[in-house]
């Protein structure tokens, strides 16, 4: 194998499994090669993925040492992303009743997801998180993904009690869009008492759904430590929690003219 087909298959093999090790063993086997030739490719593979603005490749020293993908966005790859979900979100045929957007086919676009989630798989690298937890239904796509890019499994919290769920913890809630009682519950098997967690959601609006995962793992003994939602309303201006990570700003939606108002988040670096 060329020495650039050996660099594109490690780039591959490496993005598509963030945050895990390889040794550089590994690569010496499949490709057949010395160690030497190895670090080689593996410097050009480091230069490849930095260059294209998504992340690096991380060396981890020591016996059980090796070479990891770490996900990232660049600055300007995050304007793009920003910028994009600005665009969309400003189109008049997504304007519904009652100040409402349409977001569905947003928030179920593999590629549009993926950049967001490269955005908070950014932000919370470090936080710790043993999970990446979300509320169904629409904002799982990106929980899962943002998952991925930190290698955590997913805790989905449901809106009704499901029987293959087994044992469940449930609370009642007010969402942030209305006054009236919710109810969320969690299987007591989706995580480890202890552990830590990192919310990621679609939507917030005054921030209920989101105290509500808050105080649902505080009854299972979780930690909640970063809070990540790709579309923030703007209004109410006081939410029910403060301390959260928004993409993009969501403005006044004025169905009489057609126009949405969104702000990206300028304080996302």
């Amino acid at each position: 194998m060329k020495r650039s087909h050996r660099v594109g298959a490690i780039c591959q093999i490496l993005t598509e499994s963030p945050a895990k090790i390889f040794t550089l063993n590994y690569f010496c086997d499949i490709f057949s090669v010395s160690k030497s030739t190895v670090s080689e490719d593996m410097a050009a593979a480091r230069a490849a993925v930095e260059a294209a603005g998504y992340g690096y490749i991380e060396t981890i020293q020591g016996a059980s040492g090796g070479v990891k993908y770490v996900p990232a966005i660049s600055p300007e790859k995050a304007k793009q992303v920003q910028d994009n979900l600005c665009r969309l979100l400003k189109e008049e045929s997504r304007i519904l009743g009652g100040g409402f957007l349409y977001t569905s086919d947003i928030m179920y676009n593999p590629e549009i997801v993926k950049g967001m989630a490269r955005i908070f798989a950014r932000k919370f690298i470090n936080s710790n998180a043993d999970y990446v937890a979300t509320i169904e239904t629409k904002g799982i796509p990106v929980a899962f993904m943002t998952a991925h890019f930190l290698n955590l499994p997913v805790i989905v919290i449901r809106r009704e009690t499901k029987i293959s769920e087994g044992a469940t913890v449930s609370i009642n809630y007010f969402p942030g869009s209305s006054e009236r009682l919710q109810k969320m519950s969690i299987s007591k098997r989706a995580a480890e008492p202890g552990s830590k967690v990192l919310i990621i959601d679609d939507f917030m609006r005054g921030g209920g759904s989101i105290k509500g995962i808050v105080e649902i793992f505080s009854e299972v003994d979780i930690e909640v430590v970063g809070t990540g939602v790709a579309i923030a309303n703007i209004e109410p201006e006081r939410k029910k929690v403060s301390d959260y990570f928004p993409i993009v700003h969501l403005g006044k939606v004025d169905e009489t003219n057609k126009t949405v108002e969104v702000i990206p988040n300028f304080q996302i670096f």
